[in-house]
């Protein structure tokens, strides 16, 4: 009685990190399957490899290509995996999740290609990797802020209440 008791709290306190992961796993491939898809994302026969190239957008705002679609799925994958194998996996993917998207936040932001160009000359095309657009600088942010506060948020013995 003792172990059932223990094993339903230790369920609990991991099943909101599992469900954090899953979550965004979902969020990451419905967004790398809907950048895809004619209509939903606007200049669709402009969607290039890479990078600033693209002129692709989702939903006519943000700026996709083909890698990073792709890159999308594979964040999904690696969420849903992460949740469906344990707890601790689930907390690493947001937290490493978040430390990336936070670190090309401070790439973009601090990669002004005009500055860049006038210091250096022009920088090489692996540089633009990124969009370089407003709207995909505030949409990294915020995913990299929601992944880092799930992170902290469902630490473990943080379970369910009942």
């Amino acid at each position: 009685m003792v172990v059932e008791r223990t094993r339903e709290v230790a369920d609990a306190t991991r099943r909101p990190a599992r469900f954090a992961a899953g979550l965004m796993g979902v969020v990451f491939l419905l967004i790398g399957i809907l950048g895809f898809v004619p209509g939903v994302t606007s200049d669709y026969a402009s969607l290039a490899l890479s990078g600033n190239y693209s002129e692709a957008r989702l939903f006519g705002l943000f700026q996709v290509s083909i890698l990073h679609n792709l890159l999308h799925l594979l964040l999904g994958v690696a969420g849903l995996v992460a949740a469906r194998l344990n707890a601790y996996l689930s907390r690493m993917y947001l937290l490493v999740g978040g430390l990336v998207y936070l670190a090309m936040w401070l790439y973009v932001a601090l990669m002004d290609l005009t500055t860049v160009e006038k210091l250096f000359g022009t920088p090489p095309a692996w540089a633009h990797f990124a969009s370089f657009a407003p709207a995909d600088d505030w949409l990294r942010f915020l995913l990299a802020v929601g992944m880092l506060s799930l992170y902290f948020l469902v630490r473990p013995g943080r379970g369910i209440p009942e």
